[in-house]
């Protein structure tokens, strides 16, 4: 019995191991976005064109960390694609959800709301804009 107690005190200190890896990665800096605990953008950051977003949809732009959707023509709001509950990317959206990869937390991508846990905190919005063709978020420069 004490060999099964000793493997699984092991197994348990190998999942803590990586969960840790996991939170470092997920918290890592980006000059234009901060840290999970302020996981949006304080410079301009070009996200594209307004086309590649069209009414009723929302996109996920990766690279930058947000998420932009479309309720009307010429209207956007914006979040960062970043999970509340450990920083994680989020890495789809299906159904007007954001997917979090790490935990399986959802988000309705039309108001930011948390749907699904582990995440209860909703995403924080992002002022979004258009400007010269391009959406643009983050504060004004």
């Amino acid at each position: 019995m004490s060999g099964q107690s000793t493997r699984r005190t092991v197994l348990k200190g190998a999942a803590l191991a990586g969960a840790a890896g996991l939170g470092v990665a997920a918290c890592s800096t980006d000059s234009n976005l901060g840290h999970a605990q302020n996981p949006v953008p304080t410079a301009p950051v070009e996200l594209g064109a307004p086309s590649e977003v069209p009414v009723g949809t929302a996109k996920l732009f990766r690279e930058q960390r947000v998420l932009v959707h479309c309720p009307a023509e010429g209207q956007y709001k914006a979040f960062s694609a970043q999970c509340t509950h450990a920083g994680c990317l989020l890495d789809k959206i299906e159904k007007n959800e954001g997917n979090c990869p790490c935990h399986g937390s959802r988000f309705d991508v039309t108001t930011g709301k948390a749907l699904q846990g582990p995440a209860t905190v909703p995403l924080p919005e992002v002022p979004v804009r258009v400007e010269n063709g391009k959406l643009i978020a983050g504060p004004k420069a």
